[in-house]
């Protein structure tokens, strides 16, 4: 029974210890935001700030806790919030634009931070989403891959027990917002293809407002 448990202990621990990803990125991407301009957000940092770190705090507990269920709710619920405060800001960016009112050099730092905070976003969402999250993946109860990376097609030995850890999903993430299109990664789910459309629509328009900008200037 003490070596049942033990093994229990020894598979669960792995994936708790991965979550820090989540953790570090969605203090990085606040920290980002608070840098944007006031012009382009819902409204002001300091409320944004705040129900990150409350959903953050609850997450930690859930993981303490080991609540599977609401480690997963409030992964998804706070990275919801952190798509709709980019894509919204991405929207009043736009509007920006064509009002003239904000500085060039403010016009470009807005754009330049939101470009990196929608790799950072998507990273998460395809981090968080593929074969059901993190801790399935670590915890042997993964389903179905929604994406498909190069070292799972091939027949090298050297890559048979080869899982994607964040870094993966961050260069995926990265060439999806570069190249407007995944380049070395299949995405196989529905739900992946939206993702992937999402990203790329957003990095397209933030790229459209520097270009627009920079031949009115």
């Amino acid at each position: 029974m003490k070596e049942f448990v033990t093994s229990q202990v020894q598979v669960r621990l792995p994936s708790r210890r991965r979550i820090w990803p989540f953790i570090v990125f969605a203090l990085v991407i606040e920290v980002l935001f608070s840098f944007v301009s006031e012009k382009v957000t819902l409204g002001p940092h300091w409320f944004s700030i705040a129900v990150s770190v409350a959903i953050l705090i609850a997450f930690i507990v859930a993981l303490v806790i080991d609540n599977p269920s609401w480690i997963r709710r409030l992964y998804l619920l706070l990275i919801f919030i952190l798509t709709v405060k980019l894509t919204s800001s991405v929207v009043f960016l736009v509007f920006q634009l064509f009002k003239n009112s904000t500085q060039g050099k403010q016009l470009f730092i807005d754009a330049g931070l939101l470009w990196i905070v929608n790799i950072l976003i998507f990273a998460l969402w395809y981090w968080g989403l593929d074969q059901g999250g993190e801790q399935c993946r670590y915890d042997n109860e993964a389903s179905p891959s929604d994406l498909l990376f190069p070292q799972m097609t091939t027949t090298s030995p050297m890559w048979k027990t080869w899982m994607p850890a964040f870094t993966d999903y961050l260069f995926l993430s990265f060439n999806t917002s570069t190249a407007f299109s995944p380049t070395d990664t299949l995405f196989l789910s529905k739900k992946m293809k939206v993702l992937l459309m999402s990203q790329a629509s957003i990095s397209l328009v933030i790229v459209a407002v520097l270009a627009a900008h920079a031949v009115g200037s």
